[in-house]
């Protein structure tokens, strides 16, 4: 299995709430900061209907400020909520030309995001808003490369993606050495602290160690001792 390219200076990653780049992708993200990458984040959401009890308006900010935190330890200083509602996600033309904009901002050379498939494994369904973003992040890089596409975005068309990354637990293509970066990841899912609270009374430094052990196993045929997987898309 062949490494995910690294000849390339700025990325975004696009998920659909926070937490989501924090189950396993901050270990690659933390490996590319260190390189010296321009990394930045953008979510569709706020994650405001995300934890049982607290009202969206609570929560929104919360999680939002969880978010930025945990960023902030794997190198990431910008962080785009771009407001889309919670759990009512579709995929379509809003969508995309919110995140087609995005790209157009940012001017990435890279762009990671999310699977867009109805499972992550057998029997693991992914959630709507995940497959909406994952297909909606692919469809917008060559949307936002296209003058004619979405010609009233203030930002000008930016055709400099050369490569988009979708972050997958199977059919992985290639993958990215994280062994350096583990405890890094580690401390980024443990900032959303109050949501893994939500989930379980296991404490919040167990969850998150537990989740990013599983995230970054050995992949077969990858010669690392954790790594993360990418299906790999060029444009």
């Amino acid at each position: 299995m062949e490494p995910v390219p690294e000849d390339w200076n700025r990325g975004i990653v696009i998920v659909a709430h926070p937490d989501d780049i924090e189950y396993g992708c901050a270990a690659a993200v933390a490996r590319w900061t260190a390189q010296g990458k321009d990394i930045r984040y953008v979510l569709a959401t706020s994650g405001e209907a995300g934890i049982e009890g607290l009202a969206p308006a609570e929560c929104g900010p919360l999680r939002e400020a969880e978010e930025q935190r945990s960023a902030a330890l794997v190198g990431v200083h910008e962080v785009e909520f771009l407001g889309h509602p919670d759990g009512r996600l579709e995929y379509g033309l809003e969508l995309r030309r919110s995140l087609a904009g995005a790209i157009r901002r940012h001017r990435p050379d890279m762009v990671v995001t999310m699977n867009h498939r109805e499972t992550w494994a057998p029997g693991l369904r992914n959630s709507a808003d995940h497959r909406a973003v994952g297909q909606a992040a692919l469809d917008a890089v060559s949307d936002a490369a296209n003058e004619w596409i979405f010609p009233d975005l203030p930002e000008p068309r930016w055709t400099g993606v050369r490569l988009a990354a979708l972050n997958v637990m199977i059919g992985y293509t290639h993958a990215v050495d994280v062994t350096d970066s583990v405890a890094a990841a580690v401390a980024s899912l443990t900032e959303h602290a109050r949501y893994l609270t939500a989930l379980s009374d296991t404490p919040v430094e167990e969850q998150a160690a537990a989740q990013i052990a599983m995230a970054t196993g050995p992949k077969a045929g990858f010669a690392a001792e954790r790594a993360v997987g990418f299906e790999l898309y060029t444009f």
